[in-house]
């Protein structure tokens, strides 16, 4: 009962911080800062996150050097139980999709600023394990809306609250 009593409690905690950014424009700093709230919860109550066994996700860049977008992503999934295996920044296609094949995760986050990256995406996605789904964002994404079409891409999250309400929602027996 009580596990149960704390897994509505967490749930509750992230529809708060979605609560709370439909009313105000979040800044990449009050996302971190969410974050960081969620996971000193989650480990103050040794809490596991959204699932008993955590999914994996690979995150990485393809055409950002900086990496901001990527950063409050995988705050937020480590925040919301996920585990991240980080690849880095400007990664190449190939190295994408090998540590994809070696590792099988559930998700790759990626983050694409470039409006001209559509061929590497698309070969990223022909190269995903079939359990693999990709999730990412970024410019090239909101720019042109037959980028995600064109590329095979699963999901498009335009920011951290999408993100997030994404991996509440997501059930792996619908997607497994």
């Amino acid at each position: 009962m009580q596990n149960t009593c704390i897994c509505t409690e967490f749930r509750q905690k992230l529809l708060d911080c979605l609560h709370g950014w439909e009313s105000t424009s979040p800044t990449r700093d009050s996302y971190l800062n969410a974050a960081r709230d969620l996971t000193t919860w989650r480990s103050d109550r040794n809490h596991p996150g959204l699932w008993a066994l955590p999914p994996l996700m690979l995150t990485a860049t393809i055409d950002d050097g900086l990496g901001h977008g990527l950063e409050v992503i995988e705050k937020l999934a480590e925040a919301a139980g996920v585990r991240i295996h980080s690849l880095g920044l400007l990664q190449s296609p190939e190295s994408i999709a090998q540590a994809c094949q070696k590792l099988t995760p559930r998700f790759l986050g990626l983050a694409v600023l470039q409006l001209d990256s559509d061929d590497w995406v698309a070969d990223i996605v022909r190269r995903l394990p079939s359990s693999t789904l990709l999730i990412a964002g970024g410019p090239a994404f909101q720019y042109d809306e037959d980028f995600a079409r064109r590329t095979g891409t699963h999901v498009v999250v335009k920011n951290g609250a999408a993100f997030l309400r994404f991996l509440m929602k997501w059930d792996e027996r619908l997607t497994a």
